[in-house]
């Protein structure tokens, strides 16, 4: 049996332009290395400065298995921190969110820091004179992650010290995150409500993939989108349509359909499906609504934010967006079949009430534990992961309308059932968990 770390060869030989090994998705050795490499050489979305509106407030988020702090600084920035006393590694806040005041205090001995991490104050410090505490890092407060990007109030971080700048990364892509925030009238979003959490007992990679999947709708929720699409066909031509007709019933159209979506795809790993139009395209209109966005943008930039109806966008690993409805799903890798998504909903400032309403009401019927159609997915999920364990072929299909030079026309368009997205995120998996420098990125 292979051991990957030690072993170069072997670990490069898992992704072949059109397949990849399963052991990319089972192998426990394999997942240390993304958390070590992968997740913390690119950018991970850590969370929303929303969500952090006041000095001393904070969000706690464990990123590839490293507890971390967001937290509003008194000056209105912000700051990533390690979620880690200086003495002993305890965690300083167990909670998820909160406000610390205007310092953190460790809950074991009491050693206190300031909002930014610096050293504060330690009991009987006397003790520690004529030590070597002040040189040691021990002395020198709470470790702050350096590269940090805020982006029209999304919080990304780098881990390492080593890997691409934040725009070199994301590039183009970034496009989803403006057509979201520009559906506000005032271009600014804000985290609406709670997270709907839910346990996926699957690699992570295997969730990131489905988002730009067409090839499964009109097939693995034809049980529970196919009900709803069949009571409906029953209604009188005139019968006013529900929003959970109107939000349920997309997901399975034809593969024609699908296809006509279009999906494009971007460097290091990052895609969307949507190009054309999308499951989000015929929602019925909220009155008002884009008068509101003409008066704000103008009629040229109101029609095309609007006219913009992107399925699911991936920014590879750890983020995807729905702009078309304001909610995102956040992936927190636990072990190799183990996988927490996080769902969370936005609200449009200054937009009607009615836009949060369908938010709140898709997120509750899709991306919920106590979703219809997600639990579909669930199980496809674990049947492979099962299923991946099984002797004979070990290799996972990515051939759908591969392309030799593909790699080299990145970024590019695709018909909508293209396993291109696919292909494109290994590509960037096998870039970032090679040993050294990353190829083809520049440092900053």
């Amino acid at each position: 049996m292979p051991h990957y770390r030690d072993d170069d060869r072997a670990l490069a030989a898992l992704v072949e332009p059109d397949q990849v090994h399963r052991d990319v998705y089972i192998d426990q050795e394999i997942f240390d290395l993304e958390m070590e490499r992968l997740w913390a050489r690119t950018w991970i979305y850590v969370g929303h400065t929303s969500q952090i509106p006041g000095a001393g407030d904070y969000l706690s988020a464990d990123i590839a298995r490293r507890p971390l702090l967001l937290v509003r600084q008194p000056d209105g920035g912000v700051r990533v921190l390690m979620n880690r006393c200086a003495h002993k590694g305890a965690k300083l806040v167990s909670n998820p969110s909160g406000n610390t005041g205007k310092f953190f205090r460790c809950p074991y001995h009491a050693w206190t820091y300031r909002t930014d991490g610096a050293p504060l104050a330690i009991p009987l410090k006397a003790g520690y004179e004529g030590t070597r505490l002040s040189a040691c890092p021990s002395g020198k407060g709470l470790t702050a992650i350096e590269h940090v990007e805020v982006y029209r109030g999304f919080v990304f971080a780098r881990l390492a010290d080593e890997g691409p700048a934040f725009g070199e990364y994301f590039g183009e892509s970034l496009s989803s995150i403006d057509n979201m925030a520009d559906r506000s009238p005032e271009g600014e979003l804000e985290i609406a409500g709670g997270c709907l959490r839910y346990l996926h007992n699957c690699n992570w990679k295997m969730f990131v993939e489905n988002l730009n999947d067409t090839m499964h709708p009109m097939v693995a929720h034809e049980s529970s989108a196919g009900t709803a699409r069949q009571l409906w066909d029953g209604q009188p031509p005139d019968a006013p349509k529900p929003m959970a007709i109107e939000q349920f019933v997309p997901f399975v159209s034809d593969y024609q359909f699908f296809d006509g979506m279009g999906v494009r795809v971007f460097d290091n790993g990052h895609s969307y499906t949507g190009v054309n139009f999308s499951i989000h395209s015929n929602y019925a209109a909220v009155p008002g609504y884009e008068d509101q966005l003409t008066q704000a943008w103008g009629q040229a930039k109101a029609r095309d934010v609007l006219g913009t109806a992107r399925h699911n966008t991936v920014y590879y690993p750890s983020l995807t967006i729905k702009g078309a409805i304001q909610a995102i799903r956040v992936v927190r890798p636990l072990g190799p079949e183990q996988t927490l998504i996080e769902s969370w909903t936005f609200r449009l400032k200054g937009a009607p009430e009615q836009l949060l309403q369908r938010t709140v009401n898709y997120s509750r019927l899709i991306n919920s534990p106590m979703s219809v159609v997600g639990h579909d997915d669930l199980h496809a999920y674990r049947a492979i992961q099962e299923g991946l364990h099984a002797d004979g072929n070990e290799w996972v299909s990515l051939h759908r309308d591969f392309r030799a030079d593909e790699a080299a026309q990145t970024p590019c368009t695709a018909n909508g059932t293209s396993e291109i997205s696919m292909r494109n995120q290994f590509r960037a998996w096998a870039r970032y968990m090679a040993p050294g420098p990353v190829s083809g990125e520049k440092s900053a």
